[in-house]
């Protein structure tokens, strides 16, 4: 029996009212991601790589209209109840946003924004979550991760904030990671760290990777496939080494 595709996506079309009519954000675009894959999207500014993340987690405005099929681990995502769809985010499928000092809440202790994510999804007792948010910042790289848990957001660089983004991300073992540019907002010298810290967590939790970049640097050697998307629709889809050899999309 072949194995089941972990994301289906067939014919998936997005588009946002506005007073001068339509933009078609996603166009008719097909994907399917195995378990334990990384799978690149590239695309410039506007291209539709974030709206298609965000249709997949069911995260755009609620104006917003949708057609085609997702499926993710043999489930219809748009038809999920707020119920389902809440348990299945953070728990099954997560999110690494491109700017952690705005993703992080800046009034809550870092250890408090892993903890809930621990307590939502598991019922974890709290003594227990604070345990397992420190190891959660030790394994992403953290120093002093005890003392971490009682810091905020602004006492961390953007790195650490970026790592401690990951770390809530992985909190619960997702099944599926979505990375959103999650370089763009750090310096050169940090950038490889994070994106050799995703590789290496993809590696060891066998967790499937999609990494969303306008840069081509950040997905070679780093995914197995690429997409090239531009104004909403796939133009390129391959094995990454193929669409790097063979490039057809300027």
């Amino acid at each position: 029996m072949a194995p089941q595709a972990l994301l289906e996506i067939d014919n998936l079309r997005v588009a946002i009212p506005t007073p001068r009519g339509d933009v078609h954000a996603v166009c008719g675009v097909n994907l399917s991601l195995m378990p334990g894959r990384a799978l690149g999207i590239v695309g410039e500014s506007g291209s539709g790589k974030t709206m298609l993340s965000r249709a997949v987690l069911r995260l755009l405005p609620r104006h917003a209209r949708v057609t085609g099929g997702i499926h993710f681990n043999g489930r219809d995502v748009l038809t999920l109840d707020p119920t389902a769809l809440r348990a299945m985010r953070g728990r099954e499928m997560a999110v690494v946003f491109q700017d952690p000092m705005t993703s992080l809440n800046p009034v809550l202790s870092i250890g408090t924004q892993i903890t809930e994510t621990l307590r939502e999804h598991f019922g974890t007792p709290r003594g227990e979550a604070l345990a397992r948010a420190a190891a959660l910042l030790a394994s992403v790289g953290i120093p002093e991760p005890e003392r971490r848990l009682r810091q905020f957001p602004h006492e961390l660089s953007g790195g650490m904030r970026q790592r401690v983004a990951i770390a809530i991300a992985l909190a619960c073992e997702p099944k599926l990671l979505f990375a959103d540019e999650p370089t763009s907002a750090l310096d050169v010298t940090v950038q490889a760290q994070i994106l050799d810290l995703l590789a290496a967590e993809r590696a060891r939790r066998h967790m499937a990777l999609v990494l969303i970049t306008h840069d081509l640097g950040v997905v070679a050697g780093r995914t197995e496939e690429l997409v090239v998307m531009y104004a909403g629709r796939v133009m390129e889809h391959g094995a990454t080494r193929e669409v790097f050899k063979a490039t057809r999309h300027p």
